[in-house]
């Protein structure tokens, strides 16, 4: 097929990438940007040279000529308005985490994507992680033999809590255990979640940010298998964006055990101290390099367009991963088990209900 035209909604950290990964692919022939934020907009602009640069979405969702479009806006609440906009006029979407707010929303989501053929995509960007690529093919294949459990543990700074925490008020759970969540669904494949039981931990971030430091989330698949995620978002701000995670996997016939917690290269300096470069979780641009994962997963979207095929993180799976990340919110508000699946009562994401 000829090449893409590609739009880009919000290009701040993620979309800036995102713009940047298209800018650059050989698959793209136009790439429009669209970002509130005027400064913001020229900075990308500069660094991209699209064929629009404009402060209005709209302009992208009603262009004819622009095939697929990567929401990447915040605050959270945009992304069910902005990605039922784009599908309703024909555009393929990669949508950041998380699908939507309701359950209900991400239904009329997908229901709008499959209705249409429509290749439709959530953010996960960790799948394209090489160590969690590594934990799937190692289950798939058969090293570890049958799954018995799978401990996740992810911390993030504060800095990067912050930017966080304070554009949504949304649980650990929600915004940095989803992740994990995604992932070892994923790896678990065709398990499915049946309960879950989960309680959060107050402190640093409770007074400025209304949200608990820490979230621990306990899955039981329907076959047994356990899966525990630990997320919090309140490491010392001397981490620039720092993310350190552990990931364990046993099996009846082996165990993975992958540190992906970014203390390999440090750069100490008088200004600064202490800091450890190449250490967030999306990646980032070193000069013609890149690490990290987001550019992989973009560059996957736009490949599944141009070829026509299956994008990595099917919108069904990431509608199960935000049931089991609003479960474990009701798990906390309720202090008890939650069975999946949920009824059809009206549930959310938030932390409204977690008091401290």
């Amino acid at each position: 097929m000829d090449q893409l035209n590609v739009g880009i909604i919000g290009t701040g950290w993620c979309g800036g990438i995102r713009a940047v990964a298209a800018a650059n692919s050989a698959m793209v022939s136009e790439l429009h940007i669209a970002e509130i934020i005027a400064e913001r907009l020229a900075e990308v602009a500069a660094q991209t040279d699209p064929t629009t640069a404009t402060t209005d979405w709209e302009e992208l969702v009603s262009n004819p000529a622009i095939q697929a479009i990567m929401v990447s806006a915040t605050p959270e609440s945009t992304h069910f308005p902005l990605a039922k906009a784009a599908l309703e006029a024909g555009k393929h979407v990669l949508l950041e985490k998380p699908i939507a707010l309701t359950l209900d929303e991400a239904d009329e989501l997908i229901e709008i994507s499959e209705t249409r053929d429509l290749k439709f995509t959530i953010g996960y960007s960790q799948r394209f992680n090489a160590k969690q690529a590594l934990a799937k093919r190692s289950l798939a294949d058969g090293t570890l033999g049958d799954p018995v459990s799978v401990l996740v543990s992810r911390h993030i700074s504060r800095s990067l809590g912050g930017k966080i925490g304070s554009r949504t008020k949304l649980s650990p759970a929600a915004m940095e255990a989803t992740h994990d969540i995604d992932f070892a669904l994923w790896c678990l494949e065709p398990r499915r979640p049946a309960r879950v039981y989960s309680q959060v931990a107050w402190g640093a971030r409770q007074e400025e940010h209304g949200v608990p430091d820490t979230q621990i989330i306990v899955i039981t698949m329907d076959d047994g298998v356990t899966v525990t995620v630990s997320a919090g978002w309140s490491l010392p701000p001397g981490y620039p964006n720092f993310s350190s995670t552990w990931i364990e996997f046993l099996g009846t016939d082996g165990a993975l055990i992958m540190d992906a917690s970014h203390k390999d290269i440090i750069l100490n300096t008088v200004d600064d101290g202490v800091v450890f470069p190449l250490s967030t979780m999306p990646g980032e641009y070193v000069d013609h390099m890149y690490a990290g994962p987001m550019e992989r997963e973009t560059l996957h979207f736009l490949e599944a367009v141009y070829h026509d095929r299956p994008v990595m993180v099917q919108p069904r799976l990431a509608r199960q991963t935000m049931e089991v990340y609003i479960a474990a919110d009701l798990s906390v508000e309720r202090n008890q088990v939650v069975e999946l699946p949920l009824d059809r009562e009206p549930v959310g994401v938030g932390v409204d209900s977690i008091s401290g």
